[in-house]
């Protein structure tokens, strides 16, 4: 964390929201590789979101079973990532590229997570960033596929996105980020991440209430 202290950025929150307690952030990535770049992108945001004041936390996916519906539901790593979204008042996912749409991996971590568990919604109101990493030239598919599952989630899907081309060429040996245009959007999107949770959270009931769900518990 030392690195980031001669950063020229930072962040305050405005004064018409709530600061009882710092964003609560999940971060989700895409790949097992034991150098896995969309891991190494999630752990540069989630270093970067700290020194910002949010409260972070990882979801590792080693080990997560395939989405069976309800035959695994209760493997202690279904759960662990339930109880994160339901703790999480925003979530940032990290994917590789693979076969131009973003991981198997990450969507099975998604489809793990249901809209609600009972009365507890455990995406719907949170906030979202996305970001993927390419091997190649620079491309948005991933990050634009899942901005359409984070809509399907009800989740509120920031407009700034990062995309990292070229991913093995823009981390040092020791998984920090290197200068670049590409890490200037990383904190760029974890910014606007910040505001939209500081800006949104405490009132995410009220902006995802549902006529057709209202008839439904009726």
């Amino acid at each position: 964390m030392n690195y980031l202290k001669n950063q020229n950025f930072q962040l305050i929150p405005p004064k018409t929201t709530s600061i009882s307690h710092p964003p609560r952030i999940l971060i989700l990535y895409g790949s097992l590789r034991a150098r896995s770049f969309s891991r190494l992108l999630a752990e540069e945001a989630g270093r970067i979101l700290e020194y910002m004041g949010a409260e972070v936390r990882f979801f590792h996916p080693q080990g997560l079973p395939l989405f069976d519906h309800d035959q695994s539901v209760q493997h202690e790593k279904v759960q662990e990532l339930r109880n994160l979204s339901a703790w999480s008042e925003g979530h940032v996912w990290s994917s590789p590229e693979l076969h131009g749409n973003f991981s198997g991996l990450l969507k099975t971590q998604i489809d793990w997570i249901p809209l609600a568990l009972g009365a507890v919604r455990t995406t719907q109101g949170r906030t979202l960033a996305l970001m993927q990493v390419s091997g190649g030239s620079q491309s948005f598919n991933a990050v634009n596929n899942m901005r359409i599952l984070g809509r399907w989630m009800r989740m509120f899907t920031i407009p700034n996105q990062s995309s990292v081309a070229k991913a093995y060429e823009e981390f040092n040996e020791d998984g920090t980020m290197k200068e670049s245009s590409y890490r200037e959007r990383v904190v760029d999107v974890m910014e606007e991440l910040m505001r939209f949770t500081y800006l949104t959270r405490g009132a995410s009931d009220f902006l995802v209430d549902r006529y057709s769900e209202r008839l439904e518990k009726r």
